[in-house]
């Protein structure tokens, strides 16, 4: 390491100019400036008149030598600032020998820039008046200062010391909630509190704070307030604060002590406010080279947790010829009410992190538990001697701690801890009853003796604390920029060029087939006004079938013959090639030349249809009967995907999930909902390509950052999982999920700090907002409420305390009550989520509770504050959008995130991540907030119940149950778990139970789909159709639709079976189902052509179902047609 040269160097400080300055004899008076640092006087300058104006030329330049091998240091710099006295000298009177002067003020130069690598500065530095000065009352809009120029000879910093050293200031604001013995009357005391911090190298150095007030309770301390400088004997007021350095405070939440969380806030603001308090109001600084910011950095990861010691000291004048005495006395009884706190010093390894304020609980000093919780093996007060805090000059320290005080071993400083040297037994150390177990007369081995410390046990019994503040100048772990992140995920995945904004699809192909339809019309007619336009005019409507044929033939001879036909058909290739890819999705060859003929058919059929449709439209005096096409939108989709899933048809799932990416292949969801199903099929490969092709299309999109790291820690690509959790917490600092899986990333590392400041952030995150939906939901129940007055008001209804008496269905706040004695009340509509939200425009809260029976506990879950929309009929699409926003069908519980794993758990199912999710299970298991719950063990049933493990999953389904008996997702998965299992039985059972409770359960479409074929099963025919009414009007799909129409087919209701039908076989034409009962309808009514093309259909789609077939085969032998190959 690059050495500092032996050489001092000087650093001189020149005064130029005072301004406002005024005398006690006149405006004109004679003064002078001293310079002093580090306790030495670097002189005077020449006396100098001061202009009637104020203004006084002084040009007064002084120097002090910076030597850190044996003078000044560095430390010195940062800690002692330079003092200039202004002084007037006062005429001579008659006969009097020495001139007399008048102290007019003083002020602080502050020597930190010097240790910011600058060989010079200027400043204007306010000059403060000492008591009785008459600066104290300036000229009007005056401002008594001085001009100051500092300069070195060059930087005193060397590079090695720049890159690598930092600077510790620390704060000590008060001491809140002292003991009710502390009172400011009788024996003057001297509150001070100490830390240690390397200072050179491995050195330790001592930071004191002394001679804090007392004050009495009755107001907060005043915010922003300026620190003060630990220097005793500063002769103006003014002076003792450092300049541009306030205390400002903060919110209890944002700290990072002891006494940060909710249930503290009404304590802090009694003790801040009505209780004793020690105030201080100090910075300390500290100079750490690059080997003290190695030592400090070591220490904290190893030692975590640094003590900061608190005690009093008597101040008793010394007699003079009896010092020595006295000074023995002192000893014995000087040292008393000897507390500790335990600061928290991991943060400041937190990346970027160089700032850390809270409050800390001071605890009774026991060596043996100090040297637990920090390693230390010595006090700071009782161990280093009483000069320590005799010593007045700065930080209270002057010289580095003795070596032989640290070589005691703990064994050692046991046996002699309670006494001194002299060996009298300190005050603080006077035996008492130790702490007993509650069942037994004995002490407990292993048990804290606090016995050894009754006056520091004040201090717990009092609840007194400390508010510290620690804060470096360069954060001792650097955080990677947000450009930088970025920079590497652009490296990683280069952001897709946006493409050219097309309109495709098939709706495109239909629309320029119909344009080209319209152009080749309109040549043929011109072609045709052409050749007979004159014929026709003269006949008018005249003409004969014969001559229109004669004509016709003869058009046709003339557009084969001038080759337009042939033009023409070129021309329409393109949109018939464009059909059969966009609509058709054809695009590969035919497998036999059957499948070709019928191919052609089929779109000869289509085209020849939609040529009248545009020539219908170009005709607008025609009636023309226009063909309804049904077009499928994303949403059903995925919806349809979704079903596809949850009956493990997996490729036709696939056929859903691509069929939306042609449609939007610039829709990041589309695509992390493909991601999501291939990590359901275990094809981590695939979703990772997804997930990145997500990210590509937008870089900053948080999901898409998170779901890549995600795959990164499963595919082992540990550094890339680091800057994609990284670069989320940038973008979105607030993202609760990202900061934990953040965390989770650290733990696979095994880096502890930064999975504390990860989880630490997270939770942080998460209480800030929870505390704002609090609010908002007072609010809005406050709106409510005052809503619910103006309009019982209005309608003149009696109202009890919790809502109307009376039924009135304009009453926004509802009271009802189940049919079983002890069931929760709750809310008629689902738990909506974001987008559902945004769809609704007025919310109304609905208030709800649990019918009241002694053997039944409340519980939280069974009390709801929910939001619901206004208007209870929604349309389609709003039911349909809020289904694909809920959980997957296994749905976990809805209730509000309680901790930041279960919320990391719910994304991470959401997105069917569910080889990550047991590691952030056991978390949750372990968490101070969380451990077993019932939304707990329904995603361990859910995991298990994906794997297939029926028995697991039943075992934690039972506990679920027990928990929380009256959940409807209990109750919902249950129905899963026997459906899969075989056990019908009880599948319908549960899923009954499911559908009655008021409340749903996630993923009802689900449920509402399985029960309708349980019920088809048994034949129970009209409770299927009601079922399945239900399910169509959630979130129509072709299954809804298809068993609506089995139902009614079995209750011989054709109509509505045939309607039915035709909605499911409008979703999805390649069910071989849906034709295959379309068949039957069509054959029970006598209709043998459309029989016979939908039996037709449900060979060719190769129907699985025997039983239904053979029963087509029944009917069709029964009416005699239908099967065309008999």
């Amino acid at each position: 390491m690059e050495q500092v040269p032996s050489v001092g160097r000087f650093v001189q400080i020149t005064v130029t100019d005072g301004y406002d300055l005024k005398g006690s004899k006149g405006d004109t008076p004679v003064t002078f400036v001293r310079a002093e640092f580090n306790q030495v006087v670097l002189g005077d300058s020449a006396k100098i008149t001061v202009s009637p104006e104020g203004t006084g030329k002084y040009n007064f330049t002084c120097s002090f030598e910076f030597n850190p091998e044996g003078g000044i240091t560095l430390d010195d710099l940062a800690r002692k600032p330079v003092f200039l006295t202004v002084t007037e000298v006062l005429p001579k009177e008659r006969r009097q020998k020495e001139e007399k002067t008048l102290i007019l003020g003083q002020a602080v130069v502050d020597l930190l820039p010097l240790l910011a690598g600058e060989c010079s500065f200027e400043t204007t530095v306010p000059l403060h008046p000492v008591q009785g000065s008459p600066l104290e009352t300036p000229r009007l809009g005056a401002k008594c200062s001085l001009e100051v120029k500092v300069f070195a000879t060059e930087i005193l910093l060397t590079p090695v010391q720049m890159a690598g050293g930092n600077l510790l200031k620390v704060t000590l604001e008060a001491a809140y909630s002292v003991p009710e013995t502390f009172v400011p009357t009788g024996t003057v005391q001297n509150y001070m509190v100490g830390l240690q911090v390397p200072s050179f190298g491995e050195k330790d150095y001592p930071i004191l704070f002394k001679n804090g007030t007392l004050k009495l309770g009755g107001e907060r301390e005043p915010t922003p307030r300026p620190k003060k400088w630990p220097i005793a004997n500063i002769l103006a007021p003014g002076a003792n604060n450092i300049p541009d350095a306030f205390i400002l405070g903060g919110p209890y939440e944002e700290e990072e002590g002891e006494l940060n969380h909710p249930e503290d806030k009404e304590f802090r603001n009694q003790a801040e406010c009505m209780k004793k308090r020690i105030v201080w109001d100090l910075e300390s600084r500290c100079y750490l080279d690059p080997p003290a910011v190695v030592s400090f950095q070591k220490r904290i990861a190893d030692c975590r947790l640094w003590p900061v010691e608190i005690t009093r000291v008597p101040l008793i004048a010394l007699p003079k010829g009896k010092a020595g005495k006295l000074d023995k006395t002192e000893d014995e009884g000087q040292l008393s009410f000897h507390g500790v706190a335990y600061v928290n010093m991991v943060p400041l390894l937190y990346p970027g992190v160089k700032r850390i304020r809270g409050a800390f609980h001071i605890y009774p000093y026991l060596d043996s538990v100090v040297h637990e919780k920090t390693k230390c093996l010595f006090s700071l007060f009782r161990d280093t001697g009483h000069h320590l805090i005799h010593n007045n000059k700065i930080g209270g320290i002057n010289s580095p701690l003795s070596k032989q005080v640290v070589s005691k071993n703990l064994k050692e400083d046991k046996t002699v801890k309670e006494k001194d040297i002299d060996g009298k037994i300190r005050p603080g150390d006077v035996q008492a009853p130790s702490i007993k177990s509650q069942s037994s007369d004995t002490p407990l081995e292993g048990e804290p003796t606090l016995s050894h410390n009754p006056e520091g046990q004040q201090y717990v019994e009092a609840g007194t604390y400390i508010v510290l503040e620690i804060q470096l100048d360069k954060a001792l772990v650097p955080k990677r920029m947000p450009e930088e992140l970025a920079r590497r995920v652009k490296e990683m995945i280069p952001p897709r060029p946006p493409l050219t904004r097309r309109t495709g699809g098939a709706q495109k192909a239909m629309s320029d087939y119909h344009s080209q339809i319209k152009n080749i019309s309109k040549a043929i007619l011109d072609e045709y006004h052409r050749m007979f336009g004159k014929q026709v005019a003269n006949l008018g409507s005249d003409i004969d079938s014969e001559t229109l044929e004669e004509q016709k033939c003869q058009l046709s001879y003339e557009l084969n013959c001038s080759g337009k036909y042939f033009a023409f058909k070129e021309q329409l290739k393109h949109a018939v090639v464009k059909i059969v890819r966009e609509k058709y999705l054809k695009t590969t060859s035919f497998e036999s030349q059957e499948e070709l003929q019928t191919f052609i058919s089929e779109l000869y059929v289509f085209l020849v249809d939609q040529m009248h449709v545009a020539l219908n439209q170009t005709m607008p005096d025609d009636i023309r009967d226009t063909i309804s096409t049904i077009y499928t939108s994303s949403e059903q989709l995925r919806l349809f995907a979704f079903e596809a899933e949850v009956n493990e048809n997996f490729d036709m799932a696939t056929v859903y999930y691509e069929e939306r990416l042609v449609r939007e292949p610039q829709n990041i969801d589309h695509w992390l909902d493909y991601g999501a199903f291939c990590l359901l099929i275990e094809d981590n490969v695939k979703a990772q390509e997804c997930f990145r092709k997500a990210l590509s299309l937008n870089q900053s999109h948080i999901n898409s950052l998170l779901l890549c790291g995600v795959l990164a820690i499963l595919l082992e690509d540990y550094e890339q999982a680091e800057i994609f959790f990284e670069d989320a917490t940038c973008l979105e600092p607030t993202n609760v999920v990202a900061w934990t899986l953040l965390g989770l990333y650290y733990e696979i590392q095994n880096n502890d700090i930064r999975m504390e400041m990860a989880f630490h952030e997270a939770s942080k995150q998460l209480q800030a907002r929870t505390m704002l939906q609090a609010q908002e939901a007072k609010q809005k129940s406050t709106d409510s409420i005052a809503e619910f007055g103006e309009e019982v008001g209005k309608t003149g209804s009696s109202v009890g305390p919790w809502g109307p008496t009376n039924d009135s269905s304009a009453i926004a706040i509802k009271m009802e009550s189940t049919a079983v004695p002890g069931a929760a009340l709750s809310i008629l509509d689902e738990f909506l989520d974001e987008s559902s939200k945004l769809q609704a425009d007025s919310r109304e809260p609905i208030l709800t509770t649990q019918a009241q029976d002694p053997s039944i506990a409340i519980k939280p879950s069974n009390i709801f504050l929910k939001e619901i929309p206004a208007k209870k009929e929604a349309s389609k699409c709003q039911d349909l959008s809020a289904f694909m926003q809920s959980d997957h069908y296994y749905g976990v519980s809805q209730t509000p995130p309680t901790t930041i794993f279960m919320e990391t758990i719910r994304f991470l199912m959401k997105v069917n991540a569910v080889q990550y999710v047991h590691r952030v299970l056991a978390h949750e298991l372990l968490c101070p907030q969380g451990g077993p719950s019932c939304e707990y063990y329904l995603v361990l049933a859910q995991t298990h119940l994906l794997k297939k493990d029926f028995a697991k999953a039943e075992e934690y389904l039972q506990q679920a149950a027990q928990m929380d008996y009256l959940n409807p997702n209990v109750w919902g998965v249950k129905g899963h778990l026997y459906f899969l299992s075989g056990n019908h039985a009880e599948a319908k059972a549960c899923y009954e139970r499911t559908i009655s409770f008021v409340v749903d359960a996630s993923g009802m479409h689900f449920i509402f789909l399985r029960l309708g074929l349980l019920y088809l099963e048994e034949k129970e025919y009209e409770k299927a159709k009601k079922t399945y009414l239900q399910a169509c009007k959630r979130s129509p799909s072709c299954l809804t639709w298809l068993g609506l129409g089995i139902a009614c087919y079995r209750l011989e209701e054709l109509t509505e079976a045939e309607d039915a039908l035709s909605e499911a076989n409008a979703l999805n034409n390649y069910s071989a189902e849906v034709w295959a009962y379309l068949a039957l309808v069509c054959l029970k009514a006598g209709r043998q052509l459309e029989a016979e093309q939908a039996y037709k259909y449900t060979i060719k789609l190769k129907l699985k179902d025997e039983a239904l077939l053979e029963e087509i085969h029944m009917v069709q032998e029964m009416v005699g047609f239908g099967n065309p190959s008999f």
